[in-house]
């Protein structure tokens, strides 16, 4: 066979064994890739953490628009409903006034008045008819306002229902974010075997520091979580996020903080203490109002930190590390 056909046939059988050794080679890096190292993994986590942090907040605070959303709309269709009880407990009467105009023949048909949209031309007509009583004409006029106010209240209620529809959707979008970020963060502390399911029925540990007064109820409260899961979202009493704990812990010692943390700081803005004059129970806020906590003396905080973690005692500079942003004294 000449050496020209020889190396003619070779030519395909190289292709071919070229690209399945790139194949090969491809597909082996791919399953090679390595997994992060436990140091990449945990500079990912804290990374996470301070996302999901603030995306914690940003959805709590969408959460309390659409409770306050919702309590608007609530409050507003109940005058309604009562507006439209009262138009038509006063309509038998107006009813009742026409139809004895009618029998006199001052008025030509009583149903085509009574079914008008504007209660004034149903006054207007009564009014030339000339023989309404002083309580027939009181009850005209207040089936006049009652009805005026029926719209007014209907409109008003509409309103707030597509505000309320509005946020409920902006609520559902951040549920979402959320709901990524927990579940990558979940991820990796499992990996790490860091990740701390707690106890929803820990009895916590005793407080014992010189706090006084209110705080010293607040922290003794806030105490008896220790243990108790982190859960985005959470208000108590099985778990709690971190700016839920700090609003139970107060509110059980009869101060009513905001929900989220840039409410709570909003709300303390003339409550404002140096962080070298803390006292135990002062909230504590990180820079961005992503996390907080109370201060419980003695260069410790009492917090409830993160998907995976427990409420726990810890301190405050090994765990905050230059970002504490402020502190505010109930």
């Amino acid at each position: 066979m000449p050496v020209r056909s020889v190396r003619k046939g070779l030519v395909p059988v190289a292709a071919a064994g070229l690209a399945a050794a790139v194949l090969l080679t491809s597909q082996g890096s791919a399953v090679a890739e390595p997994r992060p190292t436990v140091a990449q993994a945990r500079a990912r986590l804290a990374k996470l953490q301070d996302q999901a942090d603030a995306m914690v907040e940003r959805y709590n605070t969408v959460n309390e628009r659409y409770k306050t959303a919702r309590q608007k709309y609530r409050r507003l269709d109940g005058e309604f409903g009562r507006e439209r009880a009262k138009v038509d407990d006063l309509r038998d009467s107006v009813v009742s006034a026409a139809s004895n105009l009618y029998q006199y023949g001052e008025m030509t048909s009583v149903s085509g008045i009574i079914s008008q949209d504007d209660p004034s031309r149903l006054l207007s007509a009564l009014a030339v008819a000339g023989q309404v009583s002083e309580g027939q004409a009181r009850t005209l006029r207040e089936f006049d306002l009652a009805t005026r106010g029926l719209r007014a209240r209907r409109g008003k209620a509409k309103v707030a229902y597509d505000d309320m529809a509005k946020v409920l959707a902006d609520v559902a979008k951040e549920r979402k974010k959320v709901e990524r970020l927990v579940g990558e963060q979940e991820r990796l502390l499992r990996r790490l075997n860091e990740f701390n399911a707690g106890d929803s029925g820990s009895r916590g540990i005793r407080y014992d520091g010189k706090a006084s007064g209110n705080a010293r109820v607040a922290l003794q409260f806030a105490f008896a979580q220790v243990g108790k899961p982190y859960r985005w979202g959470a208000t108590g009493p099985g778990s709690y996020d971190c700016s839920g704990f700090a609003q139970a812990s107060w509110g059980k010692a009869g101060v009513k903080l905001p929900r989220t943390t840039y409410q709570q700081w909003a709300w303390g803005a003339r409550r404002q203490v140096s962080l070298d004059k803390l006292q135990p129970g002062d909230l504590l806020f990180s820079r961005g109002l992503g996390h907080m906590g109370i201060y419980a003396g003695d260069g410790k905080m009492v917090h409830s930190p993160h998907t995976g973690d427990v409420v726990k005692v810890v301190a405050l500079d090994a765990y905050w590390r230059g970002r504490l942003m402020g502190a505010v004294r109930p």
